[in-house]
């Protein structure tokens, strides 16, 4: 799942980044309102951490520009204001969540983990498709009981099959939100890492889950 923060505090945009690879998230960051926006445009992205105190277009400006947009992104809003205010004036012009600084690193991951949830039919962190069962929060994997393990790019690769599950998924879609803004589109990597996890999570199965879909992409079937 791919995320973008716009944030110019470096070291707080370095801190999110690697927390957040750390999760498996893929990361893009922008240290301006304009590069953030310019960003959202081209991509498509899971989650947006905004910063509201931004040297050029504050936060506010940001989200209301981009909702105007059809930006239907989820967007957590980052910020050293904590008026009751300042928080029904982030989530007016369209945010979806607020947490202030400074924050807890536990917390935000939980709020990231959430808001991604909303745009499937997830309720917890654990998902099942047929007897595979994937935890988000515990970054954990097994199938019909057997602990699975997987890299930090096939957990992620795995993770948005899940959430998208009987969905067919095209190269394209999973190269945006499975790898960075640097992913080269004429690789083989994604065939390479559906083997790798295709090896991981059917090969001692009877019953398959990841289909080829000929010309199009991949399923994940239950």
């Amino acid at each position: 799942m791919r995320i973008l923060i716009i944030e110019d505090e470096i070291n707080i945009a370095d801190a999110l980044k690697r927390a957040l690879a750390e999760q498996h998230y893929s990361v893009d960051v922008a240290g301006t309102g304009e590069a953030g926006m310019e960003l959202a445009e081209v991509n498509d992205y899971d989650l947006l951490i905004l910063d509201i105190m931004l040297p050029d277009i504050n936060g506010w400006e940001v989200c209301k520009e981009l909702r105007k947009n059809k930006f239907t992104t989820p967007i957590l809003m980052l910020t050293a204001l904590d008026t009751i205010e300042n928080k029904i004036r982030g989530l007016d012009v369209g945010a979806d969540d607020y947490l202030t600084k400074p924050f807890d690193l536990g917390e935000l991951l939980a709020r990231v983990r959430s808001l991604m949830r909303r745009q499937t039919d997830q309720k917890t962190t654990i998902i099942q498709v047929a007897d595979l069962t994937m935890d988000t929060s515990e970054r954990s994997v097994s199938r019909a009981g057997k602990d699975i393990k997987l890299s930090a790019k096939e957990f992620a690769m795995l993770e948005y099959f899940v959430m998208h599950k009987n969905k067919v998924l095209t190269r394209e879609m999973i190269s945006e939100h499975v790898w960075d803004m640097n992913f080269d589109p004429q690789s083989n990597v994604i065939d390479s890492f559906v083997r790798f996890l295709r090896q991981k999570i059917d090969k001692d199965f009877e019953k398959q889950l990841i289909h080829t879909m000929r010309g199009v992409g991949y399923k994940l079937m239950e």
